[in-house]
C-alpha cells in the first residue's frame, strides 16, 4: 500500500493523517480498531517512521486515536459520537413552514418608514473615523452620543438627566442584566404587563422574585406607561402622579420602559414618570428600534442618583454591547435633525395606516366585530365571533401564511391584536378577507364536529 502524494509541497505526515482520518470518519475503521505500529505503518505506506509518528501524534491530539502503553494505537469512538450528534441535530431541524404573507403579529417596522440611503451616508461617515474605530467602545456608551441623547430626550420626553446617568446597550434585555445587580434592597419586582416574559426571565436569572400583585411589598415596579395595552392604551397623568407618589412613600423603584412613547396620535404627549418624579426613584428605558430599524440595536437606560454610585463601581466590569460605529452615526443623525423629522414622519404614517386598517376590518367584518384603538402604538384590537380556541385559529392562519396574536378569548369570541406596521396598505383588504375566511372555516368545522359528536 502506498499513499499517493499529488503535491510534493504538502507535508507528508498531513497526507498520512488525512488518510487515516477519512478511514475513521467513513466508518471503515471502527472504534477499538488497532492501527499498525509506527514501524509497520511506515513500511506499508512507504513513509519514514518520523512521518508516521507525526501523523499519529496529530490524530491523537484531535481525538481520533488513543495511545495505550505497551499495546499501540487504537481508534476512538469519535466517529460514532459525531454520527449520533448528527442524528440528534436532524431530529431537531424545524419543519419548514409556509412563508408569512400577512404578519399581523409583527413588531417590525414599515418598509417605507426608513430612509436607508440617508442612514448609509451616516454609517459611511462613521466608518471613515479610523482612529476611533481601532478601540473598543466605552463601557457606558460613547460620551459624545450620550451628550446628544441627553439633550434630545430632555426636549422630547421631559426627562431629567445628565450624560453620565445614561448607559447604552444593545437592547433592553442587555441593560436589565446591568440593572439587576445594582439593586441591593428588596429583590421583588412587579410587572404591570404580566406577558413580558423576556424581562421576567432576566430578573429571575438574577434571583428576583416576581410579585403576583402590585399590593405586595416590592422593590421594583416595571411598567410601560406609553403602551399600557397591546393596542396603544396610555397611562393617564393622574395615575402617573399617583404611582410616582407611591414609589416615594413606599421606597421602591419604578422601571419606566417608555416603549412607543413617540407614537401618540390622538392626545397630547404625557410627561414621563421620570420627569414627574424629578429624576428620582425612576429608572428610564428607551430604544431606537421602532423609530429607526429593529436591526439597529441601540437602547439606553437612565439611572437615578441612588443607583449611580453602585454603577460607577461596577461599570468597568461590563463590555459595551451596542455597535460603536452605529453610535457615532446616530450621534450626527440626531444633531442634523433627522431623528425629529423621522419621528414626525412615522406618526403621520402609522396614524394613517391604523385608520386604513380599521376601515378595511369594518368593511370585511361589518357589524360582527368590535374594534378598539388606543391613543398610541401601531396596533388595534379586533374582537370577532369565534367558537374555536385561539391556538386552533393561530395554527389555521399560519397554514395560510398569516401570523396572528391572541389578546384574549371566551367560549363565543376571540380578541386579536392586529399590527399595521409591516403590511402595506394595499394588502389590508385581502388580508382581512383571508382572516375572515379562516375564522369562518374554523368555526364551521367546529360546529360540524359538535353535531357529529
Amino acid at each position: 500500500m502506498r499513499v499517493e502524494l499529488q503535491n510534493e509541497e504538502h507535508c507528508r505526515y498531513l497526507r498520512v493523517y488525512h488518510y487515516y482520518r477519512n478511514l475513521i470518519l467513513s466508518g471503515q475503521m471502527k472504534s477499538e480498531t488497532k492501527l499498525p505500529s509506527i514501524r509497520k505503518g511506515a513500511s506499508e505506506l512507504q513513509m519514514s517512521r518520523t512521518t508516521m509518528e507525526n501523523a499519529y501524534m496529530l490524530l491523537a491530539a484531535e481525538g481520533y486515536i488513543v495511545s495505550r502503553p505497551q499495546s499501540g494505537y487504537y481508534v476512538t469512538d469519535i466517529a460514532e459520537k459525531q454520527e449520533e450528534g448528527r442524528k440528534i441535530a436532524r431530529r431537531h431541524v424545524r419543519k419548514q413552514e409556509n412563508p408569512v404573507i400577512y404578519d399581523f403579529a409583527t413588531s417590525n417596522v414599515d418598509k417605507e418608514s426608513f430612509r436607508f440611503e440617508l442612514w448609509r451616508r451616516y454609517m459611511k461617515s462613521a466608518m471613515r473615523q479610523d482612529e476611533r474605530l481601532l478601540s473598543y467602545g466605552e463601557p457606558q456608551g460613547e460620551q459624545e452620543f450620550r451628550e446628544v441623547l441627553s439633550e434630545y430626550i430632555q426636549k422630547t420626553r421631559s426627562v431629567i438627566c445628565s450624560p453620565d446617568q445614561i448607559v447604552i446597550g444593545a437592547g433592553i434585555q442587555s441593560l436589565l442584566h446591568i440593572l439587576c445587580p445594582l439593586n441591593h434592597k428588596k429583590r421583588t419586582v412587579f410587572f404591570r404587563d404580566s406577558e413580558f416574559v423576556q424581562g421576567m426571565t432576566v430578573f429571575e436569572d438574577h434571583n428576583y422574585r416576581i410579585a403576583g400583585s402590585a399590593e405586595e411589598e416590592i422593590g421594583m415596579y416595571y411598567v410601560s406607561p406609553s403602551q399600557m395595552t397591546r393596542f396603544g392604551g396610555v397611562m393617564p397623568i393622574q395615575e402617573r402622579l399617583e404611582l410616582v407618589g407611591r414609589a416615594e412613600k413606599e421606597h421602591f423603584l419604578i422601571i419606566e420602559d417608555d416603549y412607543n412613547s413617540e407614537f401618540k396620535y390622538f392626545q397630547k404627549p404625557v410627561p414621563s414618570l421620570q420627569g414627574l418624579s424629578g429624576g428620582r426613584n425612576v429608572i428610564y428605558l428607551g430604544t431606537f428600534s421602532k423609530m429607526l430599524l429593529p436591526s439597529i440595536r441601540i437602547s439606553y437606560m437612565i439611572l437615578p442618583p441612588e443607583l449611580m454610585e453602585t454603577y460607577e463601581k461596577r461599570k468597568n466590569n461590563y463590555n459595551q454591547t451596542a455597535s460603536k460605529a452605529e453610535q457615532i452615526a446616530l450621534t450626527q443623525f440626531i444633531r442634523d435633525g433627522h431623528l425629529v423629522s423621522q419621528t414626525r414622519k412615522l406618526r403621520r404614517l402609522y396614524a394613517q395606516k391604523l385608520k386604513s386598517l380599521s376601515c378595511a376590518v369594518r368593511e370585511v367584518f361589518g357589524t360582527d366585530c368590535q374594534i378598539k384603538t388606543g391613543a398610541a402604538g401601531t396596533s388595534l384590537a379586533l374582537t370577532i365571533p369565534c367558537t374555536v380556541n385561539g391556538k386552533t385559529l393561530k395554527e389555521a392562519a399560519r397554514a395560510e401564511g398569516m401570523r396572528l396574536e391572541i389578546l384574549k378569548e371566551t367560549s363565543s369570541d376571540i380578541t386579536l391584536v392586529l399590527s399595521c406596521s409591516s403590511i402595506p396598505v394595499k394588502d389590508f383588504l385581502p388580508a382581512c378577507q383571508l382572516l375572515k375566511n379562516i375564522s369562518d372555516n374554523c368555526c364551521s368545522f367546529s360546529a360540524s364536529s359538535d353535531i357529529l359528536s
